[in-house]
């Protein structure tokens, strides 16, 4: 692949107002509990964020730790003072993983609860269908998800996605990695469906780059529940599986991977979609000792985490292990939930550099949503250091690849975010407010 660089937007003038704006909001995180300048707003009205959630369908694992996430966050904004000094109202609606519903969810955000923003969409299909709407509604949306379809420039100047990384980023900073350790002829497994086609387009152009490439590709419905008769397909040559599975027979998926190589397969890269929210030391999983894994965030803490995620495993109740702290046996989907955190301190900044007080200064929100660059690492933001880039509406930061041992993950190599920068395709800022 050619396209490595990232042209990042100059930042726009921000007022004096503004900048003093950020660096209080800056400032809160070190307020004590029950902090709350309600009182100084011009008014104490809430605001309120719709929160898309897969409650149900295929996404529901994933919804289930968004939701907690969202929650934990709100919870320490509203402590610290809100947003403009108001407090923060979360309306969440349930959109079943269906893009038909998602559509419906944004149109009752919009209409219906009168929210300023909508939040939090994962499953690409439902982003897809569900942007459109938004960007008729002039409803801000801030999506928590992977696929390329925000930076691509398919959607529109109301859709964003600022709190985690796309598909694109991610394969373009993991391809030389894998070529060069692990080898250069891959058999892909992938969902049928557009994250799973982002997988398949961009890591292939990726692996071409590095002098390998996909020897064979593996679509799978994702409403699929047993999977044993896909193996086959998988080539004698092969060098690597790289397998991105999601939903909720992934478990079904690892294990039927397993029985049909035994001890004897090639190596495997997979993405933790494949096993977010499976515990690792599940019966049957033992054939993943020694394999290698994507995450963003990574699930096991290990012996030195920075003081930023050990603060916000805290606040969303996860243990250095990726499990709840009510119960170890409930496994958070660690890698992709801190997205939500992320994202609703960047609606935060967002609001305060534009000094938003209603429906009226969404244009102004926009653009300040836009205007962000350089996003610092800290409480707010405990994934790591990134940059927004406001033409393409979407953040680039650091990815991680983790090895199994002795059923725990363990860093094995950390991208610099200039691995993941690609040229931009499209510019939203263009298009009209």
């Amino acid at each position: 692949m050619t396209d490595s660089k990232l042209i990042v937007p100059e930042a726009k003038t921000i007022s004096r107002r503004s900048a003093l704006k950020l660096a209080g909001a800056a400032a809160g995180l070190g307020a004590a509990p029950g902090f709350v300048r309600y009182a100084q707003a011009q008014s104490s009205s809430p605001i309120r964020i719709g929160f898309q959630v897969h409650r149900t369908g295929i996404g529901a694992a994933y919804g289930k730790w968004y939701e907690q996430t969202t929650n934990a966050a709100v919870k320490l904004i509203n402590e610290q003072g809100g947003i403009n000094g108001r407090p923060v109202e979360i309306i969440a609606e349930d959109d079943a993983t269906d893009p038909g519903r998602g559509a419906e969810v944004v149109e009752k955000f919009a209409t219906q609860h009168k929210c300023d923003v909508g939040f939090g969409t994962l499953f690409s299909h439902v982003v897809m269908g569900s942007a459109p709407r938004a960007g008729e509604l002039k409803l801000p949306y801030y999506v928590v998800s992977e696929g390329h379809h925000v930076a691509s420039g398919k959607l529109n100047r109301y859709t964003f996605q600022p709190g985690i990384t796309d598909v694109r980023s991610q394969v373009i900073s993991l391809a030389p990695w894998i070529a060069k350790n692990l080898g250069k002829k891959v058999t892909m497994i992938y969902p049928d469906f557009a994250f799973g086609y982002d997988h398949r387009d961009y890591f292939t152009a990726a692996i071409k780059a590095q002098g390998g490439e996909v020897n064979a590709l593996i679509p799978i419905p994702p409403t699929e529940t047993s999977f044993t008769r896909y193996f086959p397909q998988i080539p004698a040559d092969t060098d690597v599986i790289y397998h991105v599975m999601v939903g909720p027979a992934v478990l079904t998926f690892v294990k039927e991977l397993g029985e049909h190589f035994g001890s004897s397969h090639p190596p495997l890269f997979g993405f933790i979609d494949s096993l977010e929210a499976v515990d690792l030391k599940s019966p049957g999983l033992e054939f993943l000792e020694g394999s290698y894994l994507w995450e963003a965030f990574p699930r096991y803490a290990g012996a030195k985490p920075s003081a930023f995620d050990t603060f916000y495993r805290g606040k969303v109740g996860v243990n250095e292990y990726g499990a709840s702290l009510a119960d170890p046996a409930d496994v958070s989907t660690y890698s992709h939930m801190f997205g939500c955190w992320e994202t609703l301190y960047i609606i935060k900044q967002a609001m305060e550099a534009a000094g938003y007080k209603g429906p009226e200064d969404k244009g102004k929100l926009i653009e300040a949503t836009e205007a962000i660059t350089t996003i610092p690492e800290g409480n707010e933001h405990p994934q790591g250091d990134k940059i927004f880039n406001g033409k393409i509406h979407q953040v680039f930061g650091h990815q991680n690849i983790t090895q199994v041992k002795n059923g725990v993950g363990e860093m094995v190599y950390r991208t610099t975010i200039e691995e993941g920068l690609y040229e931009p395709e499209a510019d939203y800022t263009k298009m009209p407010l």
